[in-house]
């Protein structure tokens, strides 16, 4: 994606780079896109670089992205839409998501709290880009219906390994042969 300045069109969430820390762009502020990967745009604001998730773009003049989860009525999270949510999130660097790259280990749904507990990990411990795909998940999970909090906790142990990557996925990046 070629660089160009825009004007937000409204207050636009997004995460400082490589930290992770929430800001509020606010309406009317120019900000320079750098890039567009899995759905995310990365800007440059004020001399931070920021990440706006997808279904946010529509703040920056871009098509966003539409999270379509359907609420059943029943008033409890359906672990099958946070997996949906995670398969939507993909890594910064590599345009893969995290569920087919293999990031992900489990999900904890409790139904009385709304609490969905996530283990996950990095492709390397020493990833800069860690507490930003921690906010993406976050924030994409938080808005399957009835999730009232989301806690993702990094874990190294095992370790990740290409082989856990899905075969599409060792295919798109090249790894498979």
């Amino acid at each position: 994606m070629q660089q160009n300045m825009v004007v937000t069109r409204r207050a636009c969430p997004a995460r400082r780079v490589p930290a992770g820390m929430p800001v509020v762009i606010p309406e009317g502020e120019f900000v320079n896109i750098r890039q567009s990967l899995g759905g995310n745009y990365t800007v440059t604001w004020q001399g931070n670089m920021l990440r706006i998730d997808g279904t946010d773009a529509d703040a920056i003049g871009a098509e966003p992205e539409k999270l379509n989860f359907v609420d059943d009525g029943s008033g409890l999270v359906s672990e099958a839409q946070v997996w949906a949510a995670l398969e939507t999130i993909y890594d910064p660097e590599i345009p893969i998501n995290l569920v087919s790259l293999g990031l992900i280990y489990s999900v904890s749904v409790n139904k009385d709290t709304g609490l969905v507990t996530i283990q996950m990990t990095l492709t390397a411990p020493g990833c800069g880009m860690g507490p930003v795909l921690v906010g993406d998940v976050e924030y994409r999970v938080g808005k399957v219906p009835h999730v009232k909090s989301v806690v993702v906790d990094l874990v190294f142990d095992p370790p990740w390994a290409r082989h856990m990557m899905s075969e599409e996925a060792q295919l798109e990046a090249g790894l498979f042969f």
